[in-house]
């Protein structure tokens, strides 16, 4: 099987919901997890992500840090350059999970697409 790479924050929520998810299904020790929190996100990773979903599906506009934000800054993104600019900047506002193999991405938890991966 292949690896899967789950990106995301140890405390959320729905990364935790994921998690269980591949626990459940005896496939977790199939999990790299990264914490873009302590090992951060590059530019590279978010343009090559952008490139197969969208940088709209990738930027969380239902979190609490987009919330946060300003209307002035929120009304800036309006480009895939200033969204990355953004998620680099404050990768709480990314969308997770987002889950990486090698010829599929998937953000958020969706149970049947999970399925298909095992």
């Amino acid at each position: 099987m292949a690896t899967i790479t789950m990106y995301g924050i140890p405390n959320c929520d729905t990364v935790k919901k994921t998690m269980d998810w591949f626990k459940k299904h005896k496939s977790a020790s199939i999990i790299i997890f990264h914490d873009y929190k302590k090992e951060g996100i590059t530019k590279e990773k978010l343009t090559a992500w952008c490139k197969q979903v969208g940088w709209e599906i990738l930027l969380n506009k239902k979190s609490t840090t987009w919330r946060s934000l300003p209307a002035t800054e929120q009304n800036k993104i309006t480009s895939q350059a200033s969204a990355i600019n953004l998620m680099k900047e404050q990768n709480s506002i990314i969308k997770r999970p987002v889950i990486e193999t090698a010829d599929k991405l998937i953000v958020g938890f969706n149970e049947e697409i999970l399925t298909g991966l095992l």
